[in-house]
């Protein structure tokens, strides 16, 4: 090293530090979250299982649901306390019309459009427009008991298999859409349900009685790249659920 004198102090100057090669510098996974929600309460006073029927519209208590969930993501109201302001840059629904009504608040609360898309609607299901039950439902009548042959399959619907599928195929173009922010997917109870089960290596046919997805919920994913990392589940609307209709759509 050289030496350098100066006002009667002798120092020695540092020679240049060098620099190790360490090869490419590897670059750092955009996170993204993709929230799936689940539609809030819908009118149906007569207990129907209403499928993708049309004219099944958010009840009053459905439509503060929704409400509720926007002021959640957006970090205000009475859902401040939850977080932050959530970095929300894309929300898309399932065409049906409970699905578009709760979409609605929230992308008036970051300013966008609500996107559609079918791969996120409700499975398809025998039962579509009639009640669900042993004692005066569509159980008692013996012509639809050839549906319920295959519990795991189902045999009365939809795939669960189909379902996961279409839904993974929306929820990686959703996280396109969004990637290194956050998007939100409006979609309904079983399929939400059957595609959590599937990404936790959980099996798919299942009591619905037992699914953690509740009206207005949010189940999280959260991807670093294309590499999902975590999820997490909420209930946003947790106080508005108590006497809420519980009957699912499928």
């Amino acid at each position: 090293m050289a030496e350098v004198a100066g006002r009667g102090v002798r120092a020695r100057a540092r020679a240049p530090l060098s620099v190790r090669d360490t090869g490419p510098m590897v670059e750092t996974p955009l996170v993204t979250t993709v929230h799936l929600l689940r539609h809030g309460e819908v009118h149906n006073p007569d207990g129907i299982l209403y499928g993708r029927l049309d004219g099944y519209r958010l009840s009053e208590r459905g439509r503060a649901m929704a409400r509720r969930v926007a002021e959640h993501l957006g970090g205000r109201g009475e859902a401040a306390a939850s977080g932050p302001r959530r970095d929300v840059v894309h929300v898309v629904a399932s065409p049906l019309e409970r699905a578009q009504e709760t979409a609605a608040p929230i992308a008036a609360e970051f300013g966008l459009e609500v996107a559609t898309d079918p791969r996120f609607l409700e499975a398809e299901n025998h039962f579509e427009g009639l009640t669900f039950g042993v004692g005066d439902g569509s159980l008692r009548r013996p012509r639809h008991w050839r549906h319920l042959w295959n519990p795991f399959r189902p045999s009365w619907g939809e795939p669960y298999t189909q379902q996961v599928a279409r839904m993974l195929a929306g929820i990686a173009e959703a996280r396109r859409a969004a990637a290194g922010h956050e998007a939100v997917v409006v979609s309904h109870q079983l399929p939400i349900w059957v595609t959590r089960c599937a990404l936790e290596g959980r099996r798919l046919w299942h009591d619905p009685r037992r699914r953690e997805c509740s009206l207005a919920s949010l189940t999280s994913l959260r991807f670093e790249g294309e590499r999902l990392v975590a999820i997490e589940y909420r209930e946003p609307a947790a106080d508005l659920l108590a006497d809420a209709s519980q009957v699912p759509g499928a």
